[in-house]
């Protein structure tokens, strides 16, 4: 029997969902280039139990941290385009980011009018700092999508960190939740301990108001070099100072953030198994180096071997 749609999976907040996230080509890169990266990522993809795919916006986030940023911003093709008009060949959805201080209202009507809920579902992205100009702000995107798509199945990000620092993450995902969205993608974790937290707290404040939680989509990703962990800092992710500490000194950091991101996998597996919480995992690749994305590829198959056995 095969599997329901990831739609249908996240609308039933059903347990189980597996993605894969990928950056869209550069936006200097040309159309030959493109159908390069295009043809080697759906070959790549096409071994996976995937149901689905993320592809990212990405933003300069420069006002997230004052510090330089490790690796530089360098701009990338919109991925509702990417997706559009290069990833006709991918045959299940997508799950397309919107950062959405990016887009003035017009932008976003036009892409919500026109925009497919069979083979698209969204994540709206808000500003990275509360001071941050935008053109459209988050609360404002999500009353667009209600008034213009509101089948459009709709995420919202969730942090853990933020968690940590101020207690209120899991009313934001409530008032999300009010406003429209049927699932949260968290941001990379690797404090198992903190993302524990949110969901405890999500899950009976939940409970409290007679809600029924929202799947969450746990986000992993691998970190094989230490430039990678300073972007990871910088990003505002958490990681322990133990483990930190282990991938600076090991003699192979990929493989030691494989172990740590597949056992946080288990872990958390095992908690919302216990709780009830729907869950599902994405694993994410965003490097250009060879050996990491064939790590997350690999880390992707564990997973669904995990989910599905």
């Amino acid at each position: 029997m095969p599997r329901p749609s990831l739609q249908s999976m996240l609308t039933d907040a059903r347990s189980g969902v597996l993605l894969f996230g990928i950056t869209p080509p550069r936006r200097s890169a040309t159309q030959e280039r493109i159908k390069e990266i295009v043809a080697v990522t759906l070959g790549r993809l096409s071994a996976l139990d995937l149901d689905g795919l993320i592809l990212y916006d990405i933003a300069d986030e420069s006002d997230r941290n004052a510090a330089d940023r490790p690796f530089p911003y360098l701009p990338t093709l919109d991925p509702a385009v990417f997706h559009a008009e290069h990833l006709g060949d991918w045959e299940r959805p997508a799950i397309i980011y919107r950062c959405v201080g990016k887009y003035d209202e017009d932008e976003l009507r036009t892409w919500l009018a026109g925009v497919d809920p069979g083979r698209v579902l969204s994540v709206f992205v808000g500003a990275s700092a509360g001071d941050q100009p935008v053109r459209t702000d988050l609360r404002r995107a999500q009353q667009l999508r209600a008034e213009i798509r509101p089948e459009l199945p709709l995420g919202a990000v969730v942090i853990s960190e933020r968690h940590a620092r101020s207690g209120d993450e899991h009313r934001r995902m409530l008032a999300k939740q009010e406003r429209g969205c049927g699932f949260f993608v968290s941001q990379v974790i690797y404090d198992v301990g903190g993302t524990k937290n949110l969901i405890s707290d999500y899950f009976y404040a939940c409970r409290e108001l007679g809600l029924p939680p929202r799947p969450m989509i746990f986000t992993l990703s691998l970190c094989g070099s230490e430039k990678t962990l300073e972007f990871l800092k910088w990003l505002g992710v958490d990681v322990p100072r133990w483990m930190a500490n282990a991938l600076r000194h090991s003699a192979d950091p990929l493989e030691e953030s494989y172990r740590e991101c597949l056992g946080i996998a288990r872990d958390l597996r095992a908690f919302c198994e216990r709780l009830g919480m729907p869950y599902g995992f994405h694993v994410e690749s965003v490097s250009i180096r060879k050996a990491e994305i064939e790590g997350a590829t690999r880390l992707a198959a564990e997973i669904g071997t995990l989910l599905r056995g």
